[in-house]
């Protein structure tokens, strides 16, 4: 038997022998690629760098717009002087070393009444935090995803339900929090020979409230469940800037409600459609325009309206200005 396992073993250290010999030949020759092409390797780390530094602008770029409509929403329950939404980002994590991001996003939205005072009651204050992760190596065909979080209340402390059972919109209570998970995509194509491309961009996902604190009141009769798609045509011009954007955006609640089912669309479809264009003189600025119906209105403690609307504006975001 010794002789058996003493040839197992021989057997056994010419094969170690000849994998390591073979492992280290392999370092070598790989060692000695990239001391032959010390530049191969930079011009791979140069372009993560462009890619990630892209990928930032992207995500800026498709962030939602801050806007200043006199009038508000034309055909809404209640009437008022003025609408205005501000949001931003502050990109907190957005280097060019690493393929993922994060931002800050505040977000207030507010709608003077048409009254005597002109009061505004319930603001919507919105703030979240947002995870980008990258997940192609293109910015002309992007792809990436998108974590949020976001709280949204109304700063007021009031019974969300009166007594006879209606919303209390004066001072109600409206308080919510949810998770947001996004897939982007687009796609960017130059036309012809003149400085001029388009992207077509698109964003789909789900936002859910169910996990964290909200309004009780809310129970039964809101759209927890949320699922969102978005679509965006740009068109720039003159080295890359922006001169007009037409986006489409939708969300349709799927949860469980008193007395709607999964099919009643005048409760669960929110939709909008808005134009937003550039005059030759205008920096970081559009003219908008904008039809929608809400479902389940968004300003916080008014989700109950159901309606049909105009908007007519300026708006602005993080439009891109040059290459």
């Amino acid at each position: 038997m010794w002789p058996f396992f003493s040839f197992i073993n021989e057997t056994l250290l010419m094969k170690f022998l000849y994998f390591s010999a073979s492992l280290i030949y392999g370092m070598l020759q790989t060692a000695l690629i990239y001391a032959q092409n010390p530049i191969q390797e930079d011009s791979l780390l140069d372009k993560k760098k462009n890619l990630n530094a892209d990928y930032i602008q992207w995500y800026k770029e498709n962030a939602e717009l801050s806007y200043t409509s006199p009038g508000g929403e034309i055909g809404a329950p209640s009437r008022y002087v003025i609408n205005g939404k501000l949001t931003t980002n502050y990109m907190i994590l957005g280097s060019s070393k690493l393929p993922v991001a994060f931002s800050l996003i505040p977000d207030f939205t507010v709608k003077v009444r048409n009254e005597r005072s002109a009061g505004v009651r319930t603001p919507s204050f919105r703030l979240g935090g947002v995870f980008y992760v990258r997940l192609a190596n293109t910015s002309d065909l992007f792809k990436y995803v998108t974590i949020g979080f976001t709280h949204h209340s109304n700063g007021q402390d009031g019974d969300a339900i009166n007594a006879d059972g209606t919303i209390n919109t004066y001072n109600g209570n409206f308080s919510t929090n949810y998770l947001s998970l996004k897939y982007n995509f687009a796609r960017t194509i130059s036309a012809g020979t003149i400085k001029r491309s388009f992207t077509l961009s698109h964003s789909t996902g789900l936002e859910w409230h169910k996990w964290f604190n909200y309004e009780r009141a809310l129970e039964h009769d809101y759209g927890f469940t949320r699922l969102l798609y978005y679509v965006s045509l740009r068109r720039r011009y003159d080295e890359g800037k922006e001169n007009w954007r037409l986006n489409t955006e939708s969300s349709y609640a799927v949860n469980p409600m008193s007395g709607y089912n999964l099919v009643a669309v005048k409760k669960r479809l929110n939709a909008e459609i808005s134009f937003h264009y550039a005059l030759p003189f205008m920096n970081n600025v559009f003219l908008m325009t904008a039809a929608g119906y809400y479902g389940e209105d968004p300003y916080n403690i008014y989700y109950r309206d159901k309606y049909s609307y105009l908007r007519f504006g300026l708006s602005s975001g993080f439009l891109r200005q040059t290459k």
